[in-house]
C-alpha cells in the first residue's frame, strides 16, 4: 500500500510542475472525459464543479465503485507491487514461492476492490454523499492543490450541501478492519491506524491527480503539436 502511494506521489508532482508550466489563468477546461487519468489512473468519478448538480442514485454510486474496481488497471498493478512485496517479504505469513505471490496478488487486489466498494458504493449510498470527486478545473495553483488535497475530509451530499467526509473515512475504516481477515501480520491498532491514514492519504494524492491531469494532457499535447 505504501508503494502504491509513492507512485501517485510521483505523479502529483508531474502534475504539479506541469501546472506551473501552463500558469495559473489557464482557460476551463472541457467536462471529463478521460476515464483513465496518466493512462493508469481509473477516472469514472471524476467531474466538472461548474456543471450543474445531479444526485446521483444509490444504483449509480455503486456503478462506479464496481467500474474503479475491476477496471483493467488494477490487475496489473495488483502483480507489479505484489512483486515488490514478495521481494520484501511483507507480510511473512504468505510465504515465498507461487503460493505466497498468489497470495499477495489476492489480498493486493482486495484492499483496492474492497476500499473502492465501500467508499464510492455502500457508504456514500447508505450516508447520502456524493462520491465524485468536483474538479475546479480553473484558478490559482494553490486554490485547486489545496481543493482537491482536502476534498477526503469535505464532502457533497445527496442535497449538494457540503459535510464531513464520513463516506471516505467509515469506508477505508472498514476496508481496513475487513482486511485483518486476510493479514494475519499487523493485526494490532497501530498498524491499523497506519493503514487507514496511508489509504486516505492516497485518495487525496488521487484527488490532486485528477485535479491537474487535464493540465498535463493539455501540455503533452502542445509539446507534440
Amino acid at each position: 500500500m505504501r508503494h502504491h502511494t509513492f507512485v501517485l506521489l510521483a505523479l502529483s508532482v508531474c502534475a504539479l510542475r506541469a501546472q506551473n508550466s501552463a500558469g495559473e489563468t489557464a482557460a476551463p477546461t472541457a467536462p471529463v472525459e478521460d476515464k483513465r487519468a496518466y493512462g493508469v489512473l481509473p477516472n469514472y468519478r471524476t467531474a466538472e464543479l461548474s456543471a450543474p448538480f445531479q444526485a446521483l442514485t444509490a444504483k449509480q454510486k455503486l456503478a462506479i465503485a464496481t467500474k474503479d474496481s475491476f477496471d483493467g488497471a488494477v490487475y496489473p498493478t495488483a502483480a507489479i507491487f505484489s512483486v515488490i512485496y514478495q521481494a520484501e517479504n511483507q507480510n511473512p505469513s504468505f510465504g515465498q514461492g507461487a503460493l505466497g505471490y498468489a497470495r499477495r496478488v489476492g489480498a493486493a487486489f482486495g484492499d483496492q476492490m474492497i476500499g473502492n466498494m465501500m467508499t464510492e458504493g455502500f457508504m456514500p449510498a447508505l450516508l447520502h454523499e456524493d462520491p465524485r470527486y468536483f474538479r475546479i478545473g480553473q484558478g490559482s495553483f494553490g486554490r485547486r492543490l489545496w481543493y482537491a488535497a482536502t476534498r477526503i475530509i469535505v464532502a457533497p451530499t445527496d442535497h449538494n450541501h457540503k459535510t464531513f467526509n464520513f463516506a471516505e473515512w467509515s469506508g477505508n475504516s472498514a476496508a481496513v478492519a475487513i482486511s485483518n481477515l486476510y493479514y494475519k501480520d499487523g493485526r494490532n491498532w497501530d498498524d491499523n491506524a497506519e493503514k487507514l491514514l496511508v489509504q486516505c492519504g492516497t485518495d487525496s494524492l488521487s484527488n490532486v491527480l485528477k485535479e491537474f491531469w487535464p493540465d498535463v494532457k493539455r501540455k503533452l499535447s502542445k509539446k507534440k503539436n
